[in-house]
């Protein structure tokens, strides 16, 4: 039985910025694929390494929520809409989109964003990178 909880947990803790939580959510090496959203490749990438990356833009915005539709199982994975809501200085950038992931031993092995749209401000992103580096 897939442990469907572990992505909305993953999920919550990223937005309550609690990085140790959302760490214990994924194993040892993550497929990550968020190339619909970023572009490059999908990589395989230690779970530190994936979290280095939350926390390089995270805490960049003021809050973030990421609201999931019911989590389902689907030939052995998970599956949710996302609609994820990202605030900095009064503005807002959404990205909608569904996620695919993997488990094994309760933890995410693979992660990947189905990008449908954004909406709101597009240059957000960047500005919550600059902001995250500047308070690191």
């Amino acid at each position: 039985m897939i442990d469907a909880l572990v992505l909305t947990r993953m999920l919550h803790a990223v937005d309550a910025r609690d990085f140790a939580t959302a760490r214990a959510s994924f194993a040892d090496e993550v497929h990550a694929d968020y190339t619909s959203l970023w572009g490059g490749e999908a990589a395989t990438v230690s779970g530190d390494v994936l979290i280095a990356g939350f926390r390089g833009i995270i805490p960049g915005f003021d809050a973030t929520q990421h609201l999931t539709g019911p989590v389902i199982t689907v030939d052995g994975r998970l599956e949710t809409h996302v609609a994820a809501h990202h605030w900095l200085d009064g503005e807002v950038w959404v990205v909608h989109g569904h996620y695919v992931a993997t488990v094994a031993g309760g933890k995410i092995t693979g992660l990947t964003l189905v990008l449908h749209q954004q909406t709101g401000n597009l240059d957000l992103p960047a500005r919550a990178r600059a902001r995250a580096a500047e308070a690191a």
